[in-house]
């Protein structure tokens, strides 16, 4: 080998490691920049655009309805996920994708934040972060109010009739935990109520917002003093961000705070439910 091409060799060697340090000193495994700023938060802010994934099939949290003749997704995540692209000042893109592939979709770039009524479980934390939990749906039963003394635990519902949202997983927990139900599934929330006030159900299984706003709307209506049994011990739902993006978590965080704040998660939750419309 001639000496002035070692020379070159050597030179082009020195160059691309002290390029790839360079880099490597840029941002670390986790999108975080030397200075400590969020590489997602960032991103986001640069483009203008927040571009937010989902599963559209899981009313009221997220789901596909016409709207003036155009189908659109709608849902209380997708309420929030539009107060979160306000405070940061972006416009907002969904992407509608299958539930299993959302946290991928996130590790690879392809969405900057998820939200699809996800549980922050331990499985899911290794691999991305999560906002505070935004919403913990508790499951009740909204009653005639002139049966109130009579329905004070799930013992007295055996063999009643039972109404729930198709599909819902009100209508899992009626079957399952209320023993010889005649459960009756529809589509809407707004005609489970009818039903209920007709005398053609004994009571309707429903989210507890829901049932206390149906309630308070509704002198001959009342909620059941008791609540049904979580299937789950991990509750709740979160927001779920790439991996190492604090600064991007914090300011989710502050938007459901002011959300919370103002009460205005529960009324998105009971507007959300009244759009259901699943066709039978």
């Amino acid at each position: 080998m001639k000496k002035g091409l070692f020379k070159k060799i050597v030179t082009a060697i020195t160059v691309g490691a002290l390029t790839l340090s360079i880099t490597a000193c840029g941002k670390n495994t986790k999108g975080v920049s030397a200075d400590g700023s969020d590489g997602a938060l960032a991103k986001v802010k640069k483009s203008g655009k927040l571009v937010v994934g989902t599963s559209a099939d899981f009313p009221p949290y997220e789901f596909h309805k016409e709207v003036n003749g155009k189908d659109e997704i709608v849902g209380f995540d997708i309420e929030i996920a539009k107060e979160i692209a306000k405070d940061l000042g972006v416009k907002l893109e969904i992407k509608d994708m299958s539930f299993d592939g959302l946290l991928g979709a996130l590790s690879t770039g392809n969405v900057d934040m998820v939200i699809a009524g996800m549980t922050p479980d331990a499985e899911r934390s290794k691999s991305v972060d999560f906002s505070k939990i935004y919403y913990e749906a508790e499951q009740t039963m909204l009653i005639r109010a002139e049966d109130k003394d009579k329905y004070t635990g799930v013992e007295a519902l055996t063999g009643k009739k039972i109404g729930a949202q198709k599909g819902s997983i009100q209508e899992g927990i009626a079957k399952e935990q209320i023993k010889d139900s005649q459960v009756k599934g529809l589509g809407k929330i707004t005609n489970l109520v009818l039903e209920l006030k007709n005398k053609k159900v004994d009571g309707v299984v429903m989210e507890t917002v829901v049932a206390k706003s149906y309630a308070a709307a509704n002198k001959d209506l009342a909620v059941v003093n008791f609540k049904f049994q979580e299937n789950s011990e991990e509750k709740g739902a979160a927001v779920a961000v790439k991996k190492g993006s604090k600064d991007f978590a914090e300011q989710i965080n502050k938007t459901l705070d002011r959300l919370m704040n103002e009460k205005a998660i529960e009324k998105l939750v009971i507007d959300a439910n009244n759009q259901v419309d699943i066709k039978e």
